[in-house]
């Protein structure tokens, strides 16, 4: 009986004739679409083209030209944005339990309907009959609302984004941005809105906490719309995907991958069309020039250039294709070994995050960094890149030159210097005369190049940085998040990229799309350590769910000491004995839990039926304490459900 999802009503909003402009540039030109109960939508289109701005009207947060959006009466809807930065003195436990105001405003409510019901004798008028209707009207949007076994769910949900029960009492304005967008994804999850809408939602998660929140809005009962530039997160949630661009909106009933095929099928049908129709329409230009000077065909020619102005014209949208051959520039190349490391430690304080690690990384190797964040990842990075101070033995090979990037390698750049000012610094050679090109693969188009470094979001400081990087010669490079705020083409850039690089690369990613055929080793962060795994991202979650299950099997083994016990010591045979006299006593107070609650809903079920009868009704509500009681007995339900709960999670 856990913590579950409750719906109280089918979901349809309806998008009509949507009309958006930004500087005489049309955004949305009358866009119609439906968004339907338990619909998994991912949003595609190129940088620019108005994802987070759709996502910002669906929450009322833009206002429109024109059209209109149908909501349905009372429609709670979730909103996570890309950045997110909060002074809030709260802590984090407390800023997530925000997340149920609308169960506290409920909670209120029916505690002000219960004392009123008490203190009232006209039990027989409308207004008191009103009052038992609005009381029931109260308790399922707090059931549905998820207001019992507040604390067990907010840490559940924590827990699974990452946080461990130390951090809930850190105050929000401590935590960096990344720590805090974790938390509004929390207190959405916990809100339970109709519609959740996301935006980059594992931009800031380690692979572990991406796979948790996977799963958990793949079960999620309320619909979704996301911008996701992680492949496989939108393949293994999404069910549709509406591609925005050009003004307009086509909406394919696909998850991404399967949208990539069909869009490319109507791409080549729709250039099919357009050829026809541009040679229909040279044909009709070569008549109308042939028959206009001839007074006889002018008529004619008139008739030709209407028929001309009222063809619906065929449009494609051209492919973004420039630079798509990247490379990084020529370095000399290292040393067959490129870093050597003995006992590497390191500790923050009286926190160890890296306890005495060794491993050597050889000329050409390809490595993820993966594991939960705190791990020491970006530590590692640091103590590779510039010798951040440390334990033990560490050596850089031969002739080895590091290029390093991470979100915060921005801050050192100069802010008055423009976009193109940053790379033609560092530019050298034929590549100098590319740059606008190279700076469109990182989505800086048109007029961006000319913007103040000064003004530039996290995300674009981030990209200039990467492109920064990417022109320098460099045979080392370690790269931390490198496809955090870049849209799917850009990634593949930098892949194809990375991939032809001849030199040696250690690359921190969540993104399992983007590391999959990239890297041939996996370096998997730990509480236990640093341990190494053959292969790509895919071998590594493979091998991963195995050794799960050889720890489920493990943790089986304990539950049945008697196996071998004569080959155990006297100690271990206590602790074993000791174990099972737990387990024995956590299934028999389970059971006694399960007859309460079934002896609680038995109670509660008959009393409604009492009150469901007309003339009983009467007699059982003349005792001013009825309502105490029957009130009383739903909390004992609920605090036995939690007791429940607790129980089997001990056991």
């Amino acid at each position: 009986m856990p913590v579950g999802f409750l719906y109280s009503r089918p979901l349809m909003i309806a998008v009509s004739n949507i009309e958006l402009h930004f500087s005489g540039r049309v955004m949305f030109d009358r866009i119609s679409f439906l968004i339907n109960d338990n619909d998994k939508i991912g949003l595609t289109g190129r940088n620019g083209a108005g994802k987070s701005t759709l996502l910002k009207v669906l929450k009322g947060l833009q206002p429109i030209d024109g059209g209109d959006i149908m909501y349905p009466k009372g429609t709670i809807i979730g909103y996570l944005p890309q950045e997110l930065h909060s002074q809030s003195d709260l802590t984090v436990m407390e800023e997530t339990k925000k997340a149920f105001e609308l169960v506290m405003q409920y909670s209120n409510e029916k505690e002000q309907i219960m004392h009123d019901m008490e203190t009232r004798t006209d039990y027989e008028s409308d207004s008191y009959m009103q009052l038992i209707e609005r009381l029931g009207e109260v308790e399922h949007q707090i059931e549905i609302h998820g207001g019992y076994g507040v604390e067990e769910q907010t840490e559940r949900v924590l827990k699974g984004l990452g946080f461990d029960p130390a951090d809930f009492e850190k105050e929000m304005k401590t935590l960096s941005g990344g720590w805090q967008m974790r938390v509004e994804l929390a207190k959405i999850l916990l809100a339970k809105p109709d519609l959740v809408l996301l935006d980059e939602p594992t931009n800031h998660l380690d692979i572990e906490s991406v796979l948790w929140l996977e799963k958990f809005l793949k079960d999620y009962p309320g619909a979704i719309i996301m911008v996701s530039h992680d492949r496989s997160f939108l393949d293994n949630i999404t069910t549709r995907t509406v591609e925005v661009g050009g003004g307009n909106i086509d909406d394919y009933n696909a998850p991404y991958t399967k949208y990539v095929e069909l869009r490319k099928e109507r791409r080549e049908q729709l250039l099919g069309a357009k050829k026809n129709q541009d040679r229909e329409i040279a044909q009709i230009e070569r008549n109308i020039d042939r028959f206009r000077a001839k007074a006889s065909k002018a008529t004619f020619a008139q008739s030709l250039i209407k028929k001309l102005d009222k063809m619906d014209r065929v449009e494609v949208e051209e492919e973004d294709a420039s630079a798509m051959n990247l490379r990084f520039p020529h370095a000399q190349a290292s040393g067959k070994v490129v870093v050597e490391a003995k006992n590497i430690s390191k500790s923050f304080g009286e926190k160890l995050v890296i306890d005495k690690q060794s491993f050597h990384i050889n000329r050409g190797e390809k490595i993820a960094f993966v594991g939960k964040n705190g791990m020491g990842k970006t530590t590692l990075t640091r103590i590779l890149v510039d010798g951040l101070s440390h334990e033990g033995t560490f050596t850089l090979g031969h002739n080895v030159t590091v290029g390093y990037y991470a979100q915060h390698a921005a801050d050192s750049m100069d802010g008055s210097d423009t976009v193109l000012d940053v790379v033609d610094r560092v530019a050298t050679g034929d590549i100098r005369t590319k740059l606008r090109d190279m700076l469109g693969c990182f989505l800086f188009k048109g007029d961006d190049v000319f913007k103040r470094v000064k003004v530039l979001s996290g995300g674009e400081k981030g990209r200039l940085a990467l492109c920064k990087m990417i022109l320098e010669p460099r045979n080392f490079l370690v790269m931390d998040e490198p496809t955090n705020h870049l849209d799917m083409m850009s990634k593949e850039i930098l892949k194809n990229a990375i991939n032809q690089f001849e030199g040696t690369v250690v690359i921190v990613s969540h993104d399992r799309d983007f590391l999959h055929g990239l890297t041939t080793k996996t370096f998997e962060f730990t509480k236990q350590g640093i341990k190494e795994h053959i292969g790509d991202i895919n071998d590594f979650l493979e091998k991963k769910q195995v050794e799960d299950m050889r720890m489920l099997a493990k943790k089986d083994e304990v539950k049945k000491p008697e196996v071998k016990v004569q080959k155990q010591d006297v100690k271990t045979q206590d602790v074993s004995k000791e174990r099972e006299k737990e387990i024995k006593k956590l299934k028999s107070e389970i059971e006694k839990s399960e007859q309460k609650i079934s002896d609680l809903e038995t109670k509660i079920a008959e009393t409604d039926k009492k009150l469901a009868d007309q003339s009983q009704f009467h007699e059982l509500t003349k005792d001013p304490s009825f309502f105490s009681g029957y009130e009383a007995l739903k909390k004992q339900l609920e605090a036995e459900m939690a007791n429940w709960e607790k129980l089997n999670g001990q056991l």
